[in-house]
């Protein structure tokens, strides 16, 4: 006697599950079967919006970035650059990013850039399934409470 069971067609179990047209993808799971890749680019916006939401950061990105950014606003049919003041590398299955941030005039430095970390972290991480191994965090300048907004209101005349 054999250890296989025979079918009504006469043929083994396992010979029927062979030619199952559901056998030929049991090899894994479908997430294992292809690469995904994720761009630098993808990773910076999430970063970028995860900063921002962080109270105490008044804005991204060194003085100058900001100047252009703000010309570059300006122009129609441009865009806000939601990436400005983050640098991603990104690996595989890891990611280092490197923010440059201004803060309001009156909050911990040190308070801000921890809380921006975690959400830098907590985000990208969700969202990508990226292990994230380091956020560097550069404080470029401080926003003065009399200081004039970089975009000034207009004027209607």
């Amino acid at each position: 006697m054999t250890d296989m069971t025979e079918n009504r067609g006469g043929e083994s179990e396992n010979a029927a599950v062979r030619r199952s047209p559901l056998a030929k993808h049991s090899g894994g799971d479908a997430g294992s079967r292809g690469r995904t890749t994720i761009a630098d680019g993808v990773v910076e916006k999430i970063a970028g919006l995860a900063a921002r939401d962080v109270d105490g950061v008044h804005a991204m990105g060194s003085g100058m970035s900001r100047t252009f950014g703000a010309v570059r606003d300006r122009v129609p049919g441009g865009t806000k650059s939601v990436s400005r003041g983050v640098k991603a590398e990104v690996g595989e299955v890891q990611a280092a990013l490197d923010l440059e941030i201004v803060v309001e005039y009156g909050v911990s430095i040190a308070d801000v850039a921890r809380d921006v970390r975690e959400n830098v972290i907590t985000a990208v991480e969700r969202m990508t399934g990226l292990e994230v191994v380091e956020v560097n965090i550069a404080v470029s300048d401080v926003k003065l409470p009399d200081e004039e907004e970089e975009e000034p209101e207009r004027r209607i005349q």
